[in-house]
C-alpha cells in the first residue's frame, strides 16, 4: 500500500514538473514571437535649418565706360581684369582731324579779337555805331564757343576710368570705330571689394522670412537677421558670411516674388560680376518637436509614424511637417513631447501590433546619417 502511495506522489510530481516546463517553454515562444524594434522618447530641440535660393552676383559698383564722341580707337592702355584707379586713362581715340579743327577755331578767335580791338576806339570816338562793336563781340564769343567745343571733344578722346575697380571685358580694340550710340560699352569697371547677391522669395517664403526675423518693422528685421551663407557654383561654401541689406518689400505681380539683396565681403576677389551661386538663409526652430525621417512613411499623401503606448502596442499617427532639416522632420502637429515612437523598420509594422521595444537614446536617433558615397 505504501509503495502505491509513493508511486502516486512521484507521478504527480512528474506531471507538475512537466506542466511547469511546458508553461515556461510557451512563455519563451510567446516572447520570441513578439518583434523587437528600436523606440525613443521625444524631446524638444532647437535646431537650425536652411532655405536655399539661386542668386546672381555683381560688384557693388559696375560702371559702364562709354565714348562721348565718335572716332577710331588709337590705343587700349589697359587689359581685362586689371585693377585701375579713378581717373586712370583706359583708351585714347584718334584726334588728328580734331586737332586741325581746333587750330582753325583758334585762328578764328584771333581774327575776331583783332576785329574787336580795332572797333573799340572807333566807337569811343563816335566814328562808328556801337552796333558794329556788339556784332564783332558776338562773333568773338561764337568763335570761342566753337573752339571750346572742339577742345572738349579732344578731351573726350582720352577715356578715363570713372571709379576704382577692375576692368571687365574689352569689347573694342585698336582701330575700331566707336560712337556714343554704340549698344555695348567699351568696357565695365567694377568695384568688387564687396559683391551684391540678388535673389527672390515667393510670397509664402517672404512671410516666413518676416516671421522668423526679430524687429518691429522691415528695417529692424533686416538689421537683426542673422548672417547668411553663399554656396558657390562648385558646391563649396564661401568663407565670408553675408548680410541681407534691402528688400523691395513689394510682390512683383508678374512673378509673384519679392526681391532681396545681400552683400558679401570679397577680400581675395574670388567673386566677380556674373558669378552664380545659392543663398542659404538660416531658419531657427526653437523647442521644436523633431523626428528622424526614417521613422515615417507615406500613405495617401500623409506622413505617418507609429506611436507606442504603455503596453507596447503601436498605433499609426498622421503628423504635419513644418520643415525638413537634414535627415530630420520638424513637426507642426501630431505628437506631443515625451511620447514614444518607433524609430526604424516601420515598413514591417502593422497597426495595433504589440512589439518588444528597444529603448534608444533620443540624441542617438537624431544624429545625421553618414554619407557613404560621394560624387
Amino acid at each position: 500500500m505504501r509503495q502505491n502511495k509513493t508511486i502516486t506522489v512521484l507521478a504527480l510530481a512528474a506531471i507538475i514538473v512537466f506542466q511547469s516546463c511546458n508553461s515556461g517553454q510557451e512563455n519563451k515562444t510567446k516572447e520570441a514571437k513578439t518583434p523587437m524594434f528600436p523606440v525613443t522618447e521625444l524631446q524638444p530641440r532647437t535646431i537650425t535649418g536652411f532655405e536655399e535660393f539661386p542668386t546672381n552676383l555683381e560688384g557693388v559698383i559696375n560702371s559702364e565706360v562709354r565714348a562721348k564722341m565718335a572716332g577710331y580707337i588709337q590705343k587700349v592702355l589697359v587689359d581685362e581684369g586689371q585693377k585701375v584707379r579713378k581717373g586712370q586713362v583706359l583708351f585714347k581715340l584718334e584726334t588728328q582731324s580734331l586737332s586741325q579743327e581746333a587750330s582753325a577755331a583758334k585762328a578764328r578767335i584771333n581774327v575776331a579779337e583783332v576785329e574787336v580791338d580795332k572797333l573799340i576806339p572807333l566807337v569811343e570816338k563816335n566814328i562808328i555805331s556801337s552796333v558794329q562793336l556788339a556784332t564783332a563781340k558776338a562773333n568773338l564769343a561764337q568763335a570761342k564757343a566753337n573752339y571750346n567745343s572742339i577742345a572738349a571733344n579732344i578731351g573726350y578722346a582720352t577715356v578715363k576710368s570713372p571709379v576704382d575697380g577692375f576692368v571687365g571685358t574689352i569689347k573694342y580694340r585698336e582701330g575700331s570705330l566707336i560712337s556714343p550710340s554704340d549698344p555695348s560699352p567699351l568696357t565695365t569697371v567694377s568695384d568688387i571689394s564687396k559683391v551684391y547677391a540678388f535673389f527672390s522669395l515667393n510670397e509664402k517664403q517672404y512671410l516666413d522670412f518676416l516671421e522668423h526675423a526679430k524687429g518691429k518693422n522691415l528695417t529692424e528685421k533686416l538689421a537683426n537677421f542673422p548672417p547668411i551663407n553663399l554656396i558657390l557654383a562648385n558646391g563649396s561654401t564661401y568663407a565670408e558670411k553675408g548680410k541681407i541689406q534691402t528688400s523691395s518689400g513689394q510682390i512683383n505681380p508678374q512673378t509673384g516674388t519679392v526681391s532681396l539683396r545681400a552683400v558679401f565681403d570679397n577680400p581675395n576677389q574670388l567673386l566677380t560680376n556674373g558669378n552664380s551661386g545659392t543663398i542659404q538663409i538660416p531658419l531657427v526652430y526653437e523647442n521644436a518637436t523633431v523626428i528622424p525621417q526614417a521613422a515615417t512613411y507615406e500613405q495617401q499623401g500623409n506622413i505617418m509614424l507609429f506611436k507606442v503606448d504603455n503596453e507596447n502596442k503601436i498605433s499609426s499617427t498622421v503628423v504635419k511637417v513644418k520643415a525638413s532639416v537634414g535627415s530630420l522632420y520638424v513637426l507642426d502637429s501630431g505628437l506631443e513631447k515625451d511620447e514614444k515612437i518607433v524609430v526604424s523598420g516601420v515598413g514591417k509594422l502593422k497597426n495595433e501590433m504589440t512589439i518588444s521595444p528597444i529603448d534608444t537614446p533620443f540624441e542617438e536617433v537624431i544624429q545625421p546619417i553618414p554619407t557613404l558615397f560621394k560624387n
